[in-house]
């Protein structure tokens, strides 16, 4: 039997064998939410998967937050002031903010909060390159002084990938960022109920009662975060046709990415609404370790691009709906101001297996094991590591194929270990379309060695076109840069870009405030 037909008997079927049955989410003042992952973590400064940034906004918030235009907008601070030549920076917080714990935020907490995220950051290493102090200059104010211009601060302060600028109390904040935080207070609208905490099957979020929301309507990670729920609880299900039978039979209200096989059945039902999630979609992320052997060698590298069919990853993501995707030769989100596709030939055409496999000789590639690590709890990564597979063997390479799950692979991707000793080579992820528009949230694009994101690329010609993009005047300049970053990125094989795609998000009918977002926006949503 087909995968799809088998999915679509469990759905029609009501099957809900792969877990126990939940009790009707009928209360108004409770929402039960899938989410896309599991939740093995809530740490959006040392970790950067999107689960976790999902689940950090709710409970922690930053000075400035974007909205939906992408433009920042004052959040815990009242606002800022800036000198003529952007050096130093001044923001006031609002006064009667408290965390969790009843404590007030102060500027000291700010201070080491933002010392800690300016670690892990690219935008927050730009600005601690050019940092003098970073001071505390009363209870409310926060000041930095800067050798060198910054004009995308307050954009580095709100944007709403991870890392993320967030706000903890100082205590919390001094925790090395290259561990895991243990204790989850912040500020926001939501408290994390550790005692309920149960990876892999549910996390419960309540309201805090102290929350002080700003008087604007709430605009993704700006204005008032007014949430309408005592709880909100994350269902854990990780088998798509048990959490279609679960949305159906009202026992959740909302599933944050249903897989692409079970959309038409779940738009037959008059009980839900589906919809596209994001507009700004996602680019499909094949991720390799330039670290280890034999992708260390440009030329291995470059020999997979080679022989990469981004249809054939994107049929394998989101089906044969190709209104859902479509090919993206290109580091940059399709049909944003900057898109350039300079440098991306290589990814178009028919894919060469010959030259492919031509060029593995000449690496000197012979055979060696290549650990593909695989979180096969998560559709996305499970389809693409399985094209992958397939992939590498078509041109004659050694594959060890390491089925995990989500929260591992946050694990094993952050080491730098050779193969055999618990390292890895390939692994696959994505990347929000709102990540990809310019350098300043794109964490993926970075290629400075051991400073970079996973896979640690290094490249001086991405580093000067990012630069140069920082120091634009104008936006020719930028296009300038894009079109330069884009060149050196494909040259380097920083990673492979495997396809843009978009996906939906399906919601019970009784629910009402359901934003586009390239995240869930639980404030402003109402159950009747």
């Amino acid at each position: 039997m087909k995968r799809r037909t088998l999915l679509q008997s469990a759905v029609v079927g009501g099957a809900i064998l792969a877990a126990p049955r939940l009790s009707l989410a009928q209360s108004s003042r409770v929402l039960r939410f899938i989410p896309q992952a599991n939740l093995s973590s809530l740490d959006a400064v040392a970790g950067t998967q999107y689960v976790v940034r999902n689940a950090a906004v709710m409970i922690w918030e930053t000075l400035y937050g974007v909205d939906s235009t992408n433009t920042p907008r004052p959040q815990m601070a009242e606002g800022h002031e800036v000198n003529s030549d952007m050096t130093v920076w001044s923001f006031k917080l609002r006064s009667g903010l408290t965390f969790h714990d009843g404590e007030k935020v102060t500027s000291k907490d700010v201070v080491a909060s933002l010392y800690r995220w300016m670690v892990r950051d690219t935008m927050g290493q730009v600005i601690k390159s050019r940092l003098d102090a970073l001071e505390a200059v009363d209870d409310l104010t926060v000041r930095f002084r800067l050798n060198k211009p910054f004009a995308k601060m307050l954009f580095a302060l709100g944007k709403s990938n991870a890392p993320m600028a967030l706000i903890m109390p100082e205590r919390i904040a001094k925790t090395d960022p290259f561990q895991l935080i243990k204790e989850y207070v912040g500020s926001g609208p939501m408290k994390f109920s550790t005692a309920e905490w149960v990876p892999g099957s549910k996390a419960v979020f309540e309201k805090f009662a102290g929350y002080i929301p700003r008087p604007e309507a709430g605009d993704w990670l700006a204005g008032g975060k007014r949430v309408n729920f005592d709880r909100i609880e994350w269902v854990i299900i990780a088998d798509a046709a048990t959490a279609g039978a679960a949305l159906q039979n009202g026992e959740v209200d909302w599933w944050e990415n249903p897989i692409a096989d079970l959309v038409p059945l779940l738009k037959r039902n008059r009980n839900l609404n589906v919809d596209i999630g994001d507009p700004l979609g996602n680019i499909g992320s094949f991720r390799i370790n330039h670290l280890n052997p034999p992708f260390n060698d440009v030329r291995v590298r470059r020999a997979v691009m080679m022989a990469l069919s981004q249809a054939d990853y994107m049929q394998a993501v989101v089906g044969d709906d190709t209104s859902l995707w479509k090919l993206c030769p290109s580091f940059f989100t399709p049909g944003s101001a900057l898109y350039t596709e300079e440098g991306g030939d290589i990814l178009k055409g028919p894919r060469d297996y010959e030259g492919a496999k031509k060029l593995l000789k000449e690496a000197g590639y012979n055979g060696e094991k290549i650990r593909l690590i695989v979180p096969v709890d998560v559709a996305i990564t499970k389809a693409e590591g399985d094209v992958t597979a397939d992939l590498l063997s078509k041109i004659g390479m050694n594959v060890d194929y390491v089925a995990t799950d989500w929260g591992t692979t946050g694990t094993i991707r952050a080491k730098k270990d050779p193969v055999d000793k618990g390292g890895w080579n390939i692994f696959h992820t994505w990347h929000a379309g709102a990540d990809c528009i310019n350098p300043a949230p794109y964490t993926a694009l970075d290629c400075g060695g051991d400073k970079a994101w996973f896979g640690w690329p290094k490249s001086d010609a991405v580093q000067k076109g990012i630069a140069d993009w920082y120091a634009a005047p104008d936006v020719a300049a930028e296009k300038k840069a894009i079109v330069d970053i884009n060149k050196a990125s494909f040259e380097n094989v920083t990673y492979i870009p495997t396809g843009f795609f978009q996906q939906y998000t399906s919601w019970r009918k009784n629910i009402s405030g359901v934003v586009k977002s390239p995240f869930p926006v639980f404030w402003g949503v109402e159950k009747s």
